[in-house]
Parts: C-alpha cells; structure tokens; sequence
C-alpha cells in the first residue's frame, strides 16, 4: 500500500506540477521510439510517434525528448536504427512494435527495448514485452472464475502461432482448467472438433431415445412431455460450466457458432474469451450473449481517443495509448533513478498507474492489471 500511495504521489507531479527544471542539461530523459515510419505499417508508426508526442505535452517537461527512428518493419532495419540511437547515447527505446523486429536486439548491449508486443517468449534480455500478454488476460479471468465460484473450465486454443504463449499464460497465471482443447480453425473442422468435445451426438441421441421411449409409454402426460423435448435440440448434462476462447474477430465468432449448433448456450455456460478491444461487432451478435472478456479501462481509453482526435484529427490504434503510457512509465521512473540507470528498474518489482490501468514490473517483464466486462443484450458492462 506504501508503495502504491508513493508512485500515486509521484504521478500527480508527473501529470499536474512538475515543470522539468529540477533536471540538469545533462540529466535530460531521452527516449528512443523504434516504429515503422514508412513502408504498409507507415499509419501506425506515426500514430504511435504523436502519442508520445502527446504524452511529452501533457507531462509539459522539457526535460524529455524523443528520437524517432524508421524500423521499415523489418528486422535488420530495426537492428540498424537502434545501433544509431546508441551512438546518441540513448539507453532506453520504447518499440520496436512487432515481435519479428526484436531478433537481432540483444546486439544493442546497451539499450533497453519496451517492445509494443503482447508476445513473452524467447526474447531478448534487453526487451521488455509491453503489450498485454496472455498472462496479464488470464491473471483477470482467474479472478472472475474465482468471484463466481466456477468450478469446470474448458480451455479451448486455436491451433496458431500464439498457443505457446497461451500454454505460458495457464503456466504463470496458475488458473485451474478441466480440460484444454486445440482446434482447427477451418469451419467445417472447427465444427466437427466442437461436436465432439461438447459430446454433440450423444446428446443429440438421447432426446431422440428419450421421444421414443415416451411414445411408448403409459404416461399420461406424455403429449405434453413430448412437445417440450421436441422444442429442445439435446438433453443431457455438459461435464463444464465455463468456457474459455482463445480467439478473436471472425475466428471466435466461428466457435461461438459452432458452440451454439452444439446446443450449448450463454444462457447456461460462462462463455469468456480474450481481450477484444471493444470490438463494436460483438455489441450485436446479441444471439452468443452473455460474453465476458478482460481488456484496458474503456473510460481512460475513450478519453485518450477523444484528446488525441482533437490534437491530431483521426481515430488512434490501442498501441498508441499504450506507447502514451510507455512515456508516464519513464518519467516517473526517472523521478526516482538517475536517467542513465533506467533500464535496471525494469528488473526489479515496481509498479506504476498510466491511462490503461496499472502495470506491474519485474524481472524484465511488465504484466498489466487489466478490467473486466460482459457484453450482454447488446450492452458493454463493467464487471470490475
């Protein structure tokens, strides 16, 4: 709690008071950004470039400047800019964006990476993965099948490139599965693997039994009984009260379907998925509803995206909130380490408040404290 109050007090002088000139000419924070700035990813780049350039408006220190360099989305150019921003005496870089662009980094001794990726496996020992990693996701799910007193979960993961860091994620998180799934995500497979885990055919058949079995019967009110199990596509009991997807966009919609064939309802089951980014198409598939994800504080997200349309005329990507963020993290840092030594405050335990919630540092690794919502009749709810 100590700890908490301290960094709360150092961030109303980041944001509110603290004007730069308690930092000599030669203490000057500089901060490298290594971000596509031309090529496909151009927009992002430069969209990421004006959030910090937002962030070091707000703060309104002198003290801190930012150095751009071009990465061209591409790993050697990567490695050469930053090669470039050590020779300016930069130790601290936020990016590179992509978890392709970080390979050659460990070249770059003395500068530290805050990479915009979610991705936490086999990096380099000077990159810190910034981005909201699956641990940071399941942490908060953990936390919601626990307030709910869930007690079956399936885990179902596409079969991509992120089911390791998945598998990593159940392993740091320590949440408690029944059962984990790999699926295919092609349709037609994708059905047929959901048949079968959801115990489809079985199901299916015992309605059938249980319709014929009444037919024969003497029971008097089996005219009535029938008409209810003709309405019902499946009776029996599923051996799981939640569901964990993996997935995003049109792929997740694809289980969710699937699920729904099956007979198996968000009415009955807990249906909890990965961080959708507000995903707006989700609001009307009102048919897979309950949905329940974890992701960053909307309201702070709507007001960075307010403030940033008004400065710069456009809708930002989430990674600009978070490169915003990244800036807050290194002058705050800065407030209590000499600029020259910032890099080792990534390697022990501290935490820090920004736009997007909390973040917690340690070991080279920044996990993020995420919120939690349910989309429900078309309705976004904030659950905690």
């Amino acid at each position: 709690m100590i700890r908490i109050i301290k960094f709360l007090f150092f961030i109303s002088i980041y944001f509110l008071y603290f004007n730069g000139q308690a930092f000599s000419e030669e203490a000057k924070i500089k901060i490298g950004l290594l971000v596509p700035l031309t090529g496909d990813n151009a927009e992002l780049g430069k969209q990421i470039l004006n959030s910090t350039r937002l962030a070091i408006k707000d703060i309104d220190s002198k003290q801190i400047e930012i150095f751009p360099k071009d990465t061209r989305s591409d790993p050697k150019e990567t490695l050469r800019s930053a090669i470039k921003l050590e020779q300016m005496g930069i130790n601290i870089v936020i990016g590179p964006v992509f978890y392709e662009n970080i390979i050659f980094l460990n070249e770059v001794k003395n500068l530290t990476f805050l990479s915009l990726t979610n991705k936490t496996l086999e990096i380099p020992n000077n990159v810190v993965t910034a981005g909201i990693n699956s641990t940071s996701q399941l942490n908060t799910i953990k936390k919601f099948i626990e307030i709910n007193d869930i007690k079956k979960t399936i885990f179902l993961i596409p079969n991509l490139d992120y089911d390791l860091e998945i598998k990593n994620g159940i392993k740091n998180s320590k949440i408690k599965t029944y059962k984990e799934y790999f699926y295919d995500i092609e349709p037609t497979k994708l059905t047929k693997q959901i048949e079968k885990i959801t115990n489809y055919e079985t199901r299916k058949q015992n309605l059938i039994d249980e319709i014929t079995r009444l037919e024969k019967s003497d029971d008097p009110n089996r005219e009535r009984k029938i008409e209810v199990l003709k309405k019902k596509y499946t009776i029996g009991n599923l051996n799981f009260d939640s569901i964990i997807i993996a997935d995003f966009n049109e792929s997740l919609k694809s289980v969710v379907t699937s699920l729904l064939y099956t007979d198996v309802s968000p009415k009955e089951k807990y249906f909890i998925t990965f961080n959708q980014w507000f995903d707006d198409s989700l609001l009307a598939e009102t048919i897979s509803q309950p949905i329940y994800y974890p992701s960053i504080n909307k309201q702070n997200l709507s007001e960075f995206e307010k403030k940033f349309e008004k400065q710069f005329n456009q809708t930002p990507n989430h990674l600009s909130l978070l490169s915003y963020d990244l800036v807050g993290l290194i002058y705050y840092l800065s407030l209590q380490n000499n600029p020259t030594d910032l890099h080792k405050s990534f390697k022990t335990k501290n935490s820090f408040k920004g736009k997007i919630g909390i973040f917690d540092i340690e070991n080279n690794k920044i996990n993020h404290r995420l919120n939690f919502y349910e989309v429900d009749n078309g309705i976004l709810k904030e659950i905690f």
